[in-house]
């Protein structure tokens, strides 16, 4: 009973500061628009130019804001990702880039036309006039340039025809369009005039969004690193292109790490220094040792399963909410396929599970795919959690997580977790095959907030 009333509050403690930073995040864009009404832009609504213009100034701020925001939240900020966790952070992220980019292309549309129709010139000739203005609008229209090329980049059709290296070195240069874009908004047209609050609140945005960037993304990545010092200990085979790697270090309970989490793995041999990994944690770690378990899924991860040992590894994280702690209710169900099974097997090591309280089901098309299910089923032996498998393809034509054994002989997630709406439903795996088991999920009526849900790499 005290666990259950824990978790309600950890709950609806984390429901709060979600609120909160949704909150925080819509009134950040008010605030740039508020402030730039009291101060000047108010006046401006008295001609067709005027509003135009005014309108023009305002898509531009709320452009501006929500580009800084979508920094912050791809800055790893720990209370960020113990709200809603990364995965989510990062959807937000992306959802924000288009809105952000057409506010920006609009913020330069009105703007030449405001000023044409101000200054009774066509929008061409008013382009060209721009740039007479001096380096600073110049330096605007590069960073709208550099917008346009992360966000098209970011598009799926498109990305798939880049290698991971090359978008994410082009995904970079949001960071450099948002500061080649500050001379201009700091300097034309009086907007943010030196000694006010207006000027004040903006160059905070900055200092907060970057400052975000510089602590969370490098300096205390490189604290951490440095202070465990590790290195690849050896390489053990667990199946045909699956391998643990065995980390050795110092003090790696400091990391903190619950069972579930992953973090963003760099390991400096001359062919894998420039690819970071994000892997999960296959079990927990020890003062001394860190496991890893990876599926060669491509030329990334099919150099890691070549390191030597000794090789040096860097650490960003641990990052995630695919934790025991994330739990709501007084049962735990569990749904991993393929690679899948790493967080999943740690989550269990780590949580305080009553006899008979978890439900585990292990998923794969054959055989060969059953990484880590021996150690998986003791730690439900030690636990009394009922533990069995699913081996079978799925039905051709026909979208499903089953086999067509199980589909055929009417199984459900009903049938399969006795006690599932008295549960949390932990799911991990391929992401088409993650989404077939959370539609049957809300299908059979669980609320989202006792649904949990890693996806990985088919």
């Amino acid at each position: 009973m005290i666990a259950a009333r824990e978790r309600a509050r950890n709950y609806r403690s984390r429901a709060r500061a979600a609120d909160l930073m949704g909150v925080l995040c819509w009134l950040s864009v008010a605030v740039s628009v508020g402030l730039y009404l009291a101060y000047s832009g108010a006046s401006q609504f008295t001609s067709p130019g005027g509003i135009i213009t005014a309108t023009g100034i305002i898509t531009g701020l709320a452009g501006t804001d929500l580009i800084l925001l979508m920094l912050v939240l791809a800055a790893r900020v720990p209370w960020i990702d113990r709200t809603v966790g990364q995965d989510r952070a990062i959807a937000l992220h992306k959802r924000l880039g288009k809105p952000a980019l057409y506010l920006i292309l609009g913020h330069g549309v009105l703007l030449t036309i405001g000023y044409s129709v101000q200054d009774g010139t066509n929008v061409i000739a008013e382009t060209i006039s721009f740039f007479g203005l001096g380096n600073d609008l110049l330096l605007a229209y590069i960073a709208t340039a550099l917008l346009i090329v992360v966000v098209v980049t970011s598009v799926v059709a498109v990305r798939r025809h880049f290698a991971y290296e090359a978008w994410h070195l082009i995904h970079l240069l949001s960071y450099l369009a948002v500061l080649v874009a500050l001379p201009h908004q700091l300097s034309i047209g009086g907007v943010l005039a030196d000694g006010t609050l207006q000027r004040v609140y903006w160059l905070g945005l900055y200092c907060v969004a970057f400052g975000a960037i510089a602590v969370f993304r490098f300096a205390v990545p490189v604290a951490r690193t440095l202070r465990h010092r590790l290195r690849v200990e050896r390489i053990d085979q667990v199946a045909p292109g699956v391998v643990s790697l065995q980390l050795a270090g110092a003090d790696l309970r400091r990391l903190g790490a619950s069972g579930g989490q992953y973090a963003i793995w760099r390991f400096w041999s001359w062919r894998t220094w420039w690819h970071a990994h994000p892997i999960s944690f296959s079990a927990m770690p020890t003062d001394r040792s860190v496991r890893l378990t990876v599926r060669e899924l491509g030329r990334g991860t099919s150099r890691l399963t070549r390191l030597r040992p000794g090789t040096f590894v860097s650490i960003e994280g641990p990052y995630g909410i695919f934790t025991d702690q994330a739990r709501t209710s007084p049962y735990l169900s569990v749904i991993a396929a393929g690679i899948g099974v790493t967080p999943v097997r740690a989550m269990l090591e780590h949580a305080t599970l009553r006899p008979g309280e978890a439900s585990i089901l292990l998923r794969g098309t054959d055989e060969s795919q059953q990484y880590l299910w021996h150690e998986i089923g003791q730690i439900a032996h030690n636990t009394n959690a009922t533990a069995f498998s699913m081996l079978g393809h799925r039905p051709a034509n026909y979208p499903t997580w089953m086999s067509a054994h199980a589909l055929a002989n009417n199984v459900t997630l009903e049938s399969t977790f006795p006690h599932l709406h008295e549960s949390d439903l932990f799911i991990c795996g391929p992401a088409a095959w993650a989404d077939e088991v959370v539609a049957d999920a809300r299908h059979a009526g669980m609320p989202e907030r006792q649904i949990h849900i890693e996806r990985f790499g088919s």
